[in-house]
């Protein structure tokens, strides 16, 4: 039986920082003898920290269908190199997961290939809510609802197709919101003043505001009218944050935490995503609702594209970025500036998404739950081409230096990252059960 000691280690869990010795057997934590609580959150800087594994509740694998820019291996490699064990992942590849078909399919793919663990969402469409009381609650974690999206039959925007979703759906209800005839009626008045394909700079004047927080009133509203549990993915906007209540929770994605609008003049396209990222007072909303309990759970939206496939403006260019090597450093990062406590993060990246998707037996370092943990150190590096693990080999925080680095990685008690090392093969991934 593989076995693992961590001695005198600080660890954090349940709100709190200890010291304590824990004793990995097998795939569960053993273990966990306590030997006092710190207080000072300023004794940490100088030490290693084991945490739970971050579980992403957001990401893009791009398998089946559109593995030029990313997998399912390089992808899951890339969550073990920034300390994520466990991925759920987005129904919109090729063909996408629509049907019970393609959801089997991808879950054999994803016992083939994930290197951590993992689970793929159900994607809902204009004609499949009939499918959705089919759906086995302990295997799928949620239905995925695009309210306002460019990802073709996906788009659920027919009003009795979007009440169908919200009445027949058994599971929780995760959200895109985005009105498509605000972004439609933007894109027109901009092509007319800036040009076919305007500047990547008009982003978020195009995918607006007014088009989140329009779909995202929608969704609330089909919520309370039908009983539905709805989670609103990447909440971009202040006002938006005010949907948080006990039956409807807020996820933020990192790199809404990160950039703003000015962003776009230096890095153009390499931050285009949807939603837009937004303005500095959307981006210092979303930091300050991290402590506050409006949002629930911070995922990355990871979207690995090729750097060709970036190009252009705000037709052209393709929307989304590769994050989830990197979602951990740059939380700590907020950790360091002071944005929420190391507590508050633990609960966003590794308890909340636990909790809300009912994951058994992962997201707490505690006696008898999984071993999926991750050893961070306090130490600065800056991040370069050659250390990204995704397919698409590029970051939009190129150059950025984090001040602290993942060390190691554990995913039901395996050792599977190293130091920029990878274990061999992909055994100790596991289907999340729920």
């Amino acid at each position: 039986m593989n076995k693992q000691a961590f001695n005198d280690i600080l660890y954090v869990s349940d709100g709190k920082i200890r010291r304590a010795d824990i004793v990995v057997e097998g795939e569960v934590i053993a273990k966990v003898t306590d030997k006092e609580e710190i207080h000072q959150t300023s004794d940490i800087r100088h030490q290693q920290l084991l945490l739970p594994g971050i579980i992403d509740d957001h990401v893009h694998t791009r398998e089946p269908g559109m593995t030029h820019k990313g997998d399912l291996i390089t992808e899951s490699h890339a969550a073990a190199a920034g300390g994520v064990t466990t991925i759920m992942d987005m129904p919109n590849v090729v063909p996408q997961t629509t049907t019970l078909e393609a959801l089997a399919e991808r879950q054999k793919l994803g016992a083939e290939h994930a290197f951590v663990n993992y689970s793929f969402y159900f994607g809902a469409t204009n004609t499949n809510a009939h499918l959705l009381p089919h759906l086995d609650p302990t295997t799928v974690p949620a239905v995925k609802l695009f309210m306002g999206s460019s990802t073709g039959g996906m788009l659920v925007d027919h009003g009795d197709a979007l009440r169908a979703v919200f009445e027949q759906s058994p599971l929780l209800i995760m959200t895109h919101c985005e009105d498509s005839a605000i972004i439609a009626r933007n894109m027109k008045e901009a092509q007319a003043r800036y040009g076919d394909d305007p500047d990547v700079c008009h982003h978020p004047e195009i995918r607006s505001r007014e088009a989140c927080i329009a779909s995202s009133k929608l969704a609330v509203q089909l919520a309370k009218e039908t009983g539905a549990r709805l989670h609103i993915a990447h909440v971009t906007t202040k006002e938006e944050l005010d949907n948080a209540s006990t039956s409807i929770t807020l996820e933020a994605c990192v790199p809404h935490l990160l950039f703003t609008d000015a962003d776009y003049a230096t890095l153009g396209t390499r931050i285009k995503c949807n939603p837009a990222v937004k303005t500095c007072a959307d981006r210092d909303a979303l930091r300050k609702a991290l402590t506050d309990g409006r949002i629930t759970v911070i995922g990355t939206d990871h979207a690995p594209h090729l750097l060709s496939e970036k190009v252009g403006g705000c037709k052209r260019a393709v929307s989304g970025m590769p994050m989830v090597q990197f979602s951990l450093p740059a939380m700590l990062g907020l950790v360091e500036e002071g944005v929420l406590p190391i507590t508050r993060l633990v609960e966003l990246m590794c308890h909340n998404p636990a909790r809300l998707f009912h994951i058994q037996q992962r997201g707490f370092i505690r006696e008898g739950m999984k071993a999926d943990l991750v050893l961070a150190g306090r130490q600065p590096w800056t991040l370069t081409p050659n250390q990204i693990v995704s397919k698409c080999g590029w970051s939009p925080l190129e150059g950025h230096t984090f001040p602290w680095m993942v060390e190691q990685t554990y995913c039901n008690g395996r050792l599977i990252y190293h130091k920029g090392v990878f274990a061999e093969g992909n055994s100790h991934a596991q289907a999340l059960k729920f």
